[in-house]
């Protein structure tokens, strides 16, 4: 069966791309391969984080790889954390701080500005080939207390335009699998990204 590498060791992130990209494609992790001495995030952008990513996971194994760079941009914060959403609290991934960070961080801010978007930047690389990036944003809201066990990250403070309009007021951790899929902001970067990604890995 053909296959692909995203570079991640995030466990949920595979989990998406494994459902958006089908039984088509057998999806591997970096876990799934030997280890590489992994080039550390500098970039300002997603973009240019997501692209050296997947460059240096392509160079490195000869897979076609996907690598994806993203996070949280708040409006009263400046469009922060950005792409330091992962470690905004100082230790990288955790979860828990990163909430209760921002939360504090917008204690004072008033309900109508607390609006915010998931920013996903989804790069591929193909050995021997230019490289590709694609990017996919969701509009939302950030909630004063977190609600819902799905997703991770900031999911459980984000609620997306898409659930106001609703009238439901659903978090992105309160969403099916497949709901979010369609509506996140990695998922639509994926959407367009998964064409050139199949069209690739059937080339192989």
């Amino acid at each position: 069966m053909s296959r692909v590498l995203l570079a991640t060791r995030n466990a949920k992130k595979l989990v998406e791309l494994r459902r958006i990209v089908g039984a088509e494609v057998t999806v591997l992790g970096l876990d799934d391969l030997p280890p590489f001495p992994e080039e550390p995030e500098t970039g300002a952008t997603f973009e240019e984080n997501a692209l050296a990513k997947a460059v240096q996971a392509a160079r490195e194994t000869g897979e076609i790889a996907v690598a994806d760079d993203s996070g949280l941009a708040v409006d009263a914060l400046n469009g922060m954390p950005g792409v330091l959403s992962a470690r905004w609290a100082g230790r990288h991934g955790d979860d828990a701080a990163n909430n209760a960070l921002l939360l504090a961080q917008l204690g004072d801010v008033p309900d109508e500005r607390r609006g915010a978007m998931f920013v996903s930047a989804v790069a591929m690389a193909v050995p021997g080939a230019e490289p590709v990036v694609v990017r996919g944003e969701w509009r939302g809201r950030i909630l004063r207390a977190g609600s819902g066990a799905n997703g991770f990250g900031y999911d459980p403070l984000f609620v997306p335009a898409e659930s106001d309009e609703a009238g439901d007021g659903r978090t992105s951790a309160e969403l099916a699998p497949a709901e979010k899929d369609a509506l996140s902001h990695r998922g639509r970067a994926l959407a367009v990204l998964a064409p050139q990604l199949l069209a690739a890995v059937r080339a192989r």
